[in-house]
């Protein structure tokens, strides 16, 4: 077998095209193309590679499927109705380069030796074939007399030695001979480096590398789809594998001229592996045109289009392409397919193919026609949701109007069955996009048009004004806000009546959503006028204000605001001129906020705030007769509580410098004051050093002022013990840890201790029952939780002086209860 017979794919087009009209009409042999829906005029042949057979001469009427040898699964096929392929992805019956073939045979299935249910190594893979004995009319030898097929495969890796693995070929020969330039073989290369002996089904060479750079190069595909494979297994369970290959369609064509008014024989046959448990299987195709190379391409080229053109392949065959001046041959000129870039005149394109049992030529004449251009639709245009109607009309186009297209959100276009020039939009209840479609002719690209938006307006909605019913009093000019909700649309004005049916236009217009009624003296009707874009306008519902002739509330508060620092005050100033009473809110934090009822007018209350914190301070006064309250605000801000911390009261011995440290819980309380200055090194920072003699007698209280830019400020101490001795730590003898608030813990006290290393507790067994290493910390008379009865403990301490000196003590303490 040669496994270097080239392979060549052909694209399947997306267009239908034309085929020249120069070629010879000449009809092929009947049913040769499996056109009758089965294989009559056709012989078949089932059996094992090793092993019987069974035939099926012609004329096989009516015989559509043929099942595998001995078993009950089908092995071949007429297919009438394309799908896909498990394994290779591809269609089951081709369309290429525009030539749709209409029907296919598949010869063979992924049956393997393991499903003859036999532990025999000797029963050889299954074979399958079919015949055509072609009789080719007599006539001159110069006139081709050409057949075409097409085929697509899928091979299971048997991992053998290539002479037995898993095969695909075709094979045209006469009585006497085999024409070998038209019998091609394909199989799965290996590097044939197999051991003999072993595989399911009959002996054979095993473990076999497959040359995967060779099966690329002959166009085969690793399928992505496993299968599961009974090889090496002895009928057990099969293991599932990834190592089936595929190839797609490619077509071939061989010439019988030399052939006239004789018989030859076309057979295609799949066999699996020789030892039989790897399978092959194959789909075969023929054209119903025997009349001579046909060139597949269109008559009409788009000029500047990338198109191809192609003729079925020779085995072996070389290829010479001519195309009209202009043109550009890019990619394939020695294949028997080639891409070109289209020049701006059309011409002729020729063939010529070639090998040692053909020799054939084919041209087409080709027009050219110019690009596409899409045109211009007419301009935008604006529409009320509903009922409407735009009529969009497109110009300046070149090609035919394939179809409208329309999107509401700018990414999903849906198509529109119109192929004229102009499209009504019409009745749309939301914003949309319309373009038209163009192609002139089936070679030149589709171009889409200018894209125009018809903006669709929701329909006007005038909305509610709130409240929508009021009490107005004699000078109220205050808490009468009117304020439009509900609406859709902007506001083009406000309208008052006094009989709710004449209305009367704000003057000047008023086009905000709310209004403050004022000087009224009747009963006055509101509604405003709403319009949504292009939409009719809509009035909102009516708010009535009836009017009472009596005098609004009247009264002020100086100053409206105050700033204080935290735990401060501020004086309230209000003056009532209307009103009969009052109220205030957070009254208890007011001082001297009156009785609530106004005598005399004017009526002044001067109250005193102490709030808490930020807080607002609303008078509310009313006046008989008048429902609507008149209502004002004291604003006062509380700055936050400054927080200050000295530091906790600690003991130290004459001499020994102490750090001090005070901390605020506000960055902006940073100006600092220590008083008294005795000892300090400063006293305007917050850590000054404090150096303290035997002199200053027994203890010294420090007082810190934190204060903020604005003169708010908050004060701490801490109590300094001065010890006249050297550093020590010192222990109390004994504690009562009564719960009683004194002596309840035993700590150390350590003076002139920089560091306390430990401080440890012992029952009288010598168990530790308490540790700590930090200062101020202590054993409350505890453990795990449990109190200690009255006894007798042992303690130790261990600490460094401020000098760097250790300073270790230990003794008894008494726990009293």
């Amino acid at each position: 077998m040669d496994k270097k017979i080239k392979i060549v794919l052909l694209c399947v087009g997306m267009l239908a095209f034309e085929f020249s009209a120069l070629s010879q009409s000449q009809s092929c042999p009947a049913n040769v193309n499996f056109a009758a829906g089965d294989i009559s005029s056709w012989s078949a042949q089932t059996g094992l590679v090793n092993g019987p057979t069974q035939n099926y001469p012609a004329p096989n009427s009516g015989v559509s499927i043929i099942r595998e040898y001995s078993i009950n699964t089908t092995g071949i096929q007429v297919i009438t109705s394309s799908s896909s392929d498990r394994y290779g992805g591809f269609p089951t019956i081709p369309v290429i380069n525009g030539y749709s073939y209409g029907y296919s045979v598949k010869i063979g299935s992924d049956a393997t030796s393991w499903d003859l249910q036999s532990n025999s190594r000797n029963p050889g893979g299954f074979t399958r074939s079919i015949t055509y004995a072609i009789n080719v009319p007599p006539g001159p030898v110069t006139v081709p007399y050409t057949m075409t097929y097409a085929y697509a495969m899928v091979l299971e890796n048997g991992t053998h030695n290539s002479n037995e693995q898993p095969l695909f070929k075709a094979t045209l020969s006469t009585p006497d001979s085999v024409v070998t330039c038209a019998s091609p073989q394909y199989y799965l290369p290996t590097f044939n480096n197999a051991g003999g002996g072993g595989g399911t089904g009959g002996g054979g060479s095993t473990g076999a590398t497959l040359d995967t750079a060779s099966a690329l190069a002959n166009g085969f595909s690793l399928s992505p789809v496993f299968f599961l494979s009974h090889a090496g297994t002895g009928g057990n369970a099969g293991t599932y594998l990834q190592d089936v290959w595929t190839k797609g369609w490619t077509e071939v064509t061989f010439d019988l001229s030399a052939y006239r008014g004789r018989t030859v024989s076309l057979t295609f046959e799949a066999d699996n592996c020789v030892p039989g448990a790897h399978f092959a299987y194959a789909y075969v195709a023929l054209r119903d045109n025997c009349a001579g190379l046909q060139i597949s391409g269109s008559p009409i080229a788009c000029t500047n289009a990338s198109l191809s053109y192609s003729v079925p392949a020779l085995a072996n065959g070389s290829y010479s392409w001519t195309v009209p001046a202009g043109w550009t041959i890019n990619s394939g000129g020695n294949t028997n397919i080639i891409n070109v870039t289209v020049g701006n005149s059309g011409g002729a394109i020729t063939v010529h193919e070639q090998n040692g049992c053909a020799d054939l030529r084919d041209t087409i004449n080709v027009t050219t026609t110019p690009p596409t251009l899409a045109g211009q639709v007419n301009s935008n245009n604006t529409v009320c949701t509903g009922s409407n109607s735009t009529t969009l009309t497109l110009s300046g186009e070149r090609g035919n109007i394939l179809n409208w297209i329309s999107t509401k959100d700018g990414v999903s276009w849906n198509p529109i069955a119109n192929t004229t020039n102009t499209y009504t939009a019409q009745n749309l209840t939301a914003t949309t996009q319309f373009a038209a479609v163009i192609q002139n002719g089936n070679t030149c690209s589709i171009d889409s048009s200018n894209t125009v938006v018809i903006t669709v307006d929701p329909k006007s909605v005038g909305g509610a004004l709130n409240p929508s019913s009021m009490y107005f009093c004699a000078g109220q000019s205050t808490n009468s806000q009117l304020t439009l909700s509900g609406n859709t649309g902007t506001v083009l004005n406000w309208q008052a009546s006094n009989d709710s049916v004449n209305w009367n236009n704000f003057a000047p217009a008023n086009t905000n959503s709310s209004y403050n009624v004022n000087s009224i003296n009747t009963t006055t009707y509101y509604r405003t006028i709403v319009k949504s874009g292009v939409c009719p306008a809509d009035t909102s519902a009516v708010a009535t204000l009836n009017y009472i002739n009596t005098p609004y509330p009247d009264a002020s508060i100086n100053p409206a605001s105050a700033f204080i620092c935290y735990g401060t005050s501020t004086s309230i100033n209000a003056t009532i001129n209307i009103g009969t009473s009052y109220t205030w809110t957070n009254a208890n934090t007011l001082q001297n906020p009156g009785t609530g009822v106004v005598g005399t007018v004017p009526y002044i209350i001067n109250a005193t705030a102490f709030p808490p914190g930020t807080s607002d301070y609303i008078l509310t006064v009313s006046n008989a007769g008048c429902p609507n309250a008149f209502m004002d605000t004291f604003h006062v801000d509380v700055t936050p509580r400054i927080i200050v911390f000295a530091g906790n009261d600690t003991s130290i011995v004459a001499n020994q410098p102490l750090q001090l440290n005070a901390t605020v819980n506000t960055p902006s309380a940073n100006i600092f004051n220590w008083t008294p200055g005795t000892g300090l090194n400063f006293t305007n920072i917050s850590n000054p050093i404090a150096n303290l003699g035997p002199e200053l007698g027994d203890y010294i209280t420090y007082t810190v002022r934190a204060t903020d830019s604005i003169g708010c400020y908050a004060e701490d101490d801490i109590k300094v013990t001065i010890f006249k001795t050297g550093p020590d730590i010192f222990v109390p003898s004994a504690f009562t840890p009564n719960g009683d608030g004194k002596n309840d813990i035993i700590k150390p006290i350590c003076v002139g201790i920089s560091k306390l290393n430990y401080f440890r507790i012992y029952n009288r067994w010598g168990q530790m029952v308490f540790s700590t290493s930090q200062m101020g910390k202590g054993w409350d008379g505890t453990i795990g939780g449990s109190l200690q009865s009255t006894g007798n403990f042992v303690y130790m301490a261990q600490g460094i002086d401020y000098t760097g000196k250790v300073i270790f003590k230990k003794g008894n303490v008494t726990l009293i209860r």
